[in-house]
């Protein structure tokens, strides 16, 4: 079966850090392009970095560029979000899925983590 499981998350304070992990089971992660959403409260996901393996790209919401970074741990079968210098509205829930990251919406992303909740505050 094919599985996305998040943890990571957590309480942190702003300018703070957190690495999000995405470990997957039943298929090889770069094998597929990943990408991480988050949710905050009352507002809709959004797409906020992809990696393709296939196409050698990683791509960005404008929000995060220079402060969170993607990687994946072929051995572990996992991708990381590395997010550093933490804002407030970083506050979301974080899900990675498995889709396209030429096409870097929620519908074009058809497995889906559970999510793990990421809260930035004082």
């Amino acid at each position: 079966q094919v599985q996305l499981v998040e943890s990571g998350g957590g309480l942190v304070q702003p300018g703070g850090s957190l690495r999000l992990s995405c470990t997957a089971s039943g298929f090889r992660l770069d094998h597929y392009d990943i990408g991480w959403f988050r949710q905050a409260p009352g507002k809709e996901r959004e797409g906020v970095i992809c990696i393709s393996i296939s196409d050698s790209l990683t791509y960005y919401v404008e929000s995060v560029k220079g402060r969170f970074t993607v990687s994946e741990d072929s051995s572990q079968n996992t991708v990381y979000l590395q997010m550093n210098s933490l804002l407030p509205e970083d506050t979301a829930v974080y899900y990675c899925a498995r889709g396209s990251c030429r096409r870097f919406r929620e519908p074009n992303f058809g497995s889906w983590g559970q999510g793990t909740q990421v809260t930035v505050s004082s």
